[in-house]
């Protein structure tokens, strides 16, 4: 089927909501890209109201390089990109920390909850705590020192409009204090994220609608408005990703953002090119739910760092656990046992299995249709019912939901051994001659 053929067919079965999810990504996409190359850039732009938030990306993001309005997926991602939230699968918490130059610090906590008929909701904090810097007057008199913070709250809520599309909206409100005075407040965020075709996701959003607005002294100073539009595509059957974004900001121009990621079991490496400089990182998913990322990139001033911790449980899931993990078809544990789980949105539709070699080569899988069974039992043989060779094998399980959606469970691996124990006895010490 070409790429029309499956474009048309998936605008048939909900044509209003894909058609207008659609519309709008495309919409505010082109917007993007036609004004990144018709304004003018402004070199130094560092003092403008609202630009640290512009240029922050967290410690997962800023591998990619800071591309995800198009992937989603974590509940940061959601400043960026509120309809991102609608694709988080599991409840998830998740704390920041950048550590920049001039003794200044972004530190971020954010918690999110998927639902299957509510919209998903999330909360995000973000708090940059800047050190003291000196302050003069216009004889270049030292006049003491300052120190700056900004405190944003971001509250967000995503709507599924179907498998492919979802849209959400951000409230936000912004608190800055700079020496003895400080002002609020509130802007808003909207986005749209949809699947055009499976593994090519398109991501629009537009940012600081109506502000903020933030009154220090005498002067407001107002956020500029932000349009970001980008686009990303799963390879290597979903172990690769890459992603490309442009950012427009009025009044200062557009910069484009680009990242990759190669994952191989439970480590992801990536590499970006974020702001004109490079930037890299990598994460580390336990088998408990917790992540770790870690993620730097160059700046004019020196080394940027990024660490993060994320946990996610309970929510929407697919697993499976091998029980033994080692197991021998000749010994005493002729079999091992797959303990399968599932939460889903929506009721199961299908379900695999798959057990794969070193090579990726599937030697055997087990599919039904409807509610996933608790356990499956595996013998060591291959699909033609045939003994398969000693060695290690991983396996996961899919679920595929009735309304499209795929959840894949966790690569794990399971161990055949028929080898037995190895070595040798000397005659001599049993006294036989």
């Amino acid at each position: 089927m070409s790429f029309r053929d499956r474009v048309q067919d998936h605008l048939r079965s909900r044509p209003t909501a894909k058609l207008l999810a659609l519309t709008i990504a495309v919409a505010l996409l082109i917007t993007a890209i036609w004004t990144s190359g018709t304004a003018v850039a402004i070199e130094a732009d560092a003092g403008l109201p609202g630009d640290w938030l512009s240029r922050y990306a967290g410690p997962g993001a800023i591998g990619m390089g800071g591309a995800t309005v198009a992937v989603g997926g974590d509940p940061q991602s959601a400043l960026w990109n509120p309809a991102g939230l609608s694709w988080l699968q599991r409840n998830t918490v998740q704390a920041t920390s950048t550590v920049l130059f001039d003794d200044t610090s972004v530190s971020g906590l954010g918690y999110a909850v998927p639902s299957d008929r509510l919209p998903t909701f999330g909360l995000n904090l973000l708090y940059l705590k800047s050190g003291e810097f000196e302050q003069t007057n216009e004889l270049n008199h030292t006049l003491g020192t300052f120190a700056e913070g900004d405190l944003v709250l971001g509250l967000t809520a995503s709507h599924q409009l179907d498998s492919r599309w979802s849209a959400g909206a951000n409230i936000k409100l912004v608190r800055q204090t700079v020496e003895d005075f400080s002002g609020g407040g509130v802007g808003f965020d909207l986005g749209v994220l949809g699947e055009l075709v499976p593994g090519v996701k398109l991501g629009a959003s537009v940012l600081n609608l109506g502000g903020p607005t933030i009154a220090l002294r005498d002067t407001d100073e107002t956020y500029a408005r932000e349009l970001r539009g980008g686009l990303s595509t799963a390879l290597l059957e979903g172990n690769g990703l890459l992603s490309a974004e442009v950012v427009h900001r009025d009044g200062v121009g557009a910069d484009l953002r680009l990242g990759g990621q190669f994952r191989l079991r439970s480590l992801a490496l990536r590499v970006g090119y974020f702001i004109e400089n490079i930037a890299a990182g990598f994460s580390y998913q336990f088998d408990n739910g917790l992540r770790l990322d870690y993620g730097m990139n160059d700046h004019e001033l020196g080394m940027v760092y990024r660490f993060g911790l994320s946990y996610a449980f309970g929510g929407f899931f697919a697993d499976s656990q091998a029980s033994p993990a080692v197991f021998s078809p000749t010994g005493r544990h002729p079999v091992t046992k797959f303990r399968l789980t599932a939460q889903t949105k929506v009721d199961v539709r299908d379900w695999l299995l798959t057990i794969t070699d070193r090579s990726g080569y599937v030697v055997r899988s087990y599919s039904g249709r409807g509610k996933v069974p608790a356990q499956i039992i595996w013998d060591g043989k291959n699909t033609a019912g045939l003994p398969l060779p000693d060695g290690r094998y991983t396996y996961a399980l899919q679920v595929f939901a009735e309304d499209g959606r795929v959840t894949t469970g966790r690569t794990r691996s399971v161990e055949i051994s028929t080898g037995g124990p190895q070595g040798s006895i000397r005659v001599g010490s049993l006294g036989v001659n």
